[in-house]
């Protein structure tokens, strides 16, 4: 008996374990954004980008980066990427298709070169040095084929006697090292693995003390008391990057040449990425070892950036990582685009004197309509444009009911399915009202306008959706501009080139959401997006707009526009070409950084 019930306290600790193990895993993207897995760093995504490629636009660049905040001289263990993690970039092209159509999996591998040094470098060995393989399913994940063995990951930019040196050291520059690491895959695709500079700018620290972003000096911010820090400068990450033909990845296998016209939907895409682990974790008592074993489990994802840390609460962080988009999980998550918490800060009957740096930020409580009470009031828990739902006056729009009425105008009750939910979660069709006011009629933002965005994948999902037929705007144009489709948006309202309601290419169309490149302000875009600045670009303007005649760029827009959330570029240069992200910082003098 006592041997039975020996056994049986032994197999339930070994299930409490094995589930406290699972629960740890399972239920752990960005920059520490979630509980549990800010203590998984080496699985944890922080960004994804995706963009036509500036110096071969017959190609699309995508960027998943994983393992936050790596300070330059993190030895003698560096970070690198984990052996027991599968990274994967996810492509949907497709809405009739359930689960990804296109899945890149990469999975890492380290060999300890010289086990007699404490050293992470030394006499031309690596410790530890690491390769990778990669896999690529066209079937959903249910099969996969390789496509690239014993890639090069490149060593960590420990110092110039590590690196640089011949005989102690590698022998080489770490500009050397990044060049032979491009690898193409037989599938043709070129490939990179590795540590880079960060390339996402924020003022992490002011963001984090309750939204108390530090916006550079202007007009309207005339009280900052501190000058804004980049919370990502001089500070390294682990990048998966691929540079893949559009003809791969559009669903039907055309150039962009074969587009119908720049914003065509057939050339839209949506791609995140994930990490996942084995379900279970046990160490070793004796050696100090860990063992995996199970079924491997989702821990983190990311596809729009900036989603689980600042739309999803703290409570739902966890959980989050767990879903699958494009699954129906997803939609519990739907509410908090429909009513953001920032939102509340940028309203003045709710918390919107707590956070005095979104003051700028002011969502229409009375949009089209000349006295409070009037028009159309888009604050968290109002009805938005829910008093139009099925009339007559949304037939031929996106928002009949015969479109997608249903899903963009659900309730009374919230106002930002409107614009955050399909911009987030759909991608934004080529349909009234989502074009610009540019060419209608004063006062009828459901008129058809001046189009300048389709990224519309009706696959619910958390995804960056990129529309690949959009040109490219070249980083050199003098209209280039970091805040991507807002600046479009403003040259189709103001500057006559475009006055016209024909589709043209307007500058920066190529910029987010409409995929994200590297030097796009995601923190100053969503903000503005949250201060309903898309909602004054398809004519539904702010409550200073006067209805009986007058320009929609009014001061509460001007307001809008010039804020900024501090950092506006990274803290180095981009490369010119492939990956594009540049050499890590040192170590040694991780101040200075070769630029290429």
């Amino acid at each position: 008996m006592r041997k039975t019930i020996t056994c049986l306290s032994r197999r339930l600790s070994l299930l409490l374990l094995s589930s406290l193990i699972i629960g740890y895993h399972a239920n752990a993207s960005s920059h520490r954004e979630a509980p549990l897995i800010s203590h998984d760093p080496l699985a944890d995504n922080t960004d994804v980008y995706a963009f036509r490629s500036p110096d071969d636009t017959s190609t699309v660049t995508i960027i998943a980066n994983f393992i936050p905040l790596q300070l330059p001289e993190g030895g003698p263990n560096y970070y690198n990427f984990g052996p027991n993690v599968r990274y994967e970039i996810h492509i949907k092209n497709k809405a009739t298709t359930s689960g990804d159509d296109i899945t890149y999996r990469f999975t890492f591998s380290q060999v300890n070169e010289d086990p007699t040094t404490f050293f992470n470098i030394r006499l031309g060995k690596q410790n530890l040095k690491t390769t990778y393989t990669v896999q690529k399913s066209m079937d959903g994940g249910m099969s996969f084929t390789t496509i690239l063995t014993n890639g090069i990951v490149p060593p960590p930019n420990i110092g110039p006697r590590s690196i640089d040196s011949a005989g102690i050291g590698l022998g080489t520059s770490y500009n050397n090292l990044m060049q032979a690491a491009i690898a193409t895959a037989t599938s043709s695709e070129k490939i990179f693995c590795g540590q880079v500079d960060d390339p996402f700018f924020v003022d992490i620290g002011g963001a984090s003390d309750l939204g108390n972003f530090r916006p550079t000096y202007n007009a309207n911010n005339n009280n900052t008391v501190a000058p804004p820090k980049d919370g990502l400068s001089r500070v390294n990450v682990h990048s998966i990057a691929l540079k893949i033909p559009i003809n791969m990845l559009q669903k039907d296998g055309k150039m962009t040449s074969q587009a119908t016209s720049i914003l065509d939907g057939d050339f839209v895409i949506g791609v995140w990425a994930s990490a996942s682990r084995p379900q279970i974790r046990t160490r070793d008592a004796n050696t100090g070892m860990t063992n995996y074993s199970g079924d491997y489990v989702q821990v983190s994802r990311l596809g729009m950036p900036l989603t689980n840390e600042v739309v999803i609460p703290i409570g739902m962080k966890d959980k989050w990582n767990t879903v699958k988009t494009n699954s129906p999980a997803e939609a519990q998550f739907s509410m908090f685009f429909k009513n953001p918490e920032l939102a509340l800060y940028m309203d003045d009957s709710q918390l919107g004197s707590a956070v005095p740096a979104l003051n700028a930020l002011r969502i229409q409580s009375h949009s089209l309509g000349s006295t409070p009470g009037t028009g159309f009031d888009f604050r968290n828990g109002k009805p938005g444009l829910f008093p139009l739902k099925g009339t007559p006056a949304l037939n031929g729009t996106a928002l009949s009911e015969a479109a997608f009425g249903a899903y963009l105008l659900p309730d009374a009750m919230s106002p930002r399915a409107v614009d955050l939910l399909p911009i987030f979660m759909t991608g934004v069709p080529n349909l009234p009202p989502y074009q610009l006011a540019t060419g209608k009629p004063a006062n009828n933002p459901l008129a058809a306008g001046k189009p300048f965005i389709n990224n519309f994948l009706p696959t619910f999902g958390d995804m960056l959706r990129l529309n690949m037929a959009v040109p490219v705007t070249p980083r050199n144009d003098p209209k280039f501009s970091s805040l991507g489709l807002v600046q479009a948006a403003v040259l189709g309202l103001t500057d006559a080139t475009y006055g016209s309601t024909a589709i043209q290419f307007i500058p920066n169309m190529d910029g987010f959401p409409n995929g994200r490149r590297l030097e796009d302000d995601v923190t100053t875009i969503e903000l503005q997006a949250v201060g309903g600045v898309v909602l004054a670009a398809i004519g539904l303007y702010y409550d200073d707009y006067n209805p009986n005649g007058g320009s929609g760029v009014t001061q509460n827009l001007l307001n809008v526009l010039s804020f900024n959330a501090g950092p506006q570029q990274n803290d180095t240069t981009f490369r010119v070409s492939f990956p594009y992200e540049q050499t890590p910082w040192r170590g040694f003098d991780y101040t200075m950084q070769p630029k290429f």
